[in-house]
């Protein structure tokens, strides 16, 4: 298959991965990550960046319009435990951060595992 849009394996990857973590744990995306890297990643730079931004993007904008909703009071009192200084909008980063190398690091694997089972050609 020829992903020509770059746009296409993120936004493919941040729906997936939005949809699967409604019902089941975090570290769900990083499997939907897997699975769309070993399935249809062009190239292990390609799946990185696309596992990366998809899951990051999975986490930032639901965090940041929890936040938003509740004027970041949860938020806040958690960026205070943190060295984070109280800033909401730092700790929604560290997350999107974590969850973006979570599934960056999941989509390379899954490229890295296909490039492994691929026959290889004998050259003569």
């Amino acid at each position: 298959m020829n992903w020509r849009n770059p746009w296409l394996l993120p936004i493919l990857i941040l729906v997936l991965a939005s949809a699967v973590q409604l019902d089941l744990p975090w570290w769900s995306l990083a499997v939907v990550a897997f699975v769309v890297g070993l399935a249809i990643a062009p190239s292990g730079k390609a799946a990185f960046w696309a596992g990366f931004a998809g899951t990051a993007l999975s986490w930032i904008l639901p965090a940041a319009w929890l936040a938003y909703q509740n004027d970041g009071l949860l938020a806040h009192r958690v960026a205070q435990l943190l060295p984070l200084g109280g800033s909401v909008p730092v700790l929604v980063l560290v997350a999107g951060l974590i969850a973006g190398l979570a599934g960056g690091l999941a989509a390379l694997a899954g490229t890295w595992l296909r490039q492994a089972l691929r026959p290889r050609q004998l050259v003569r």
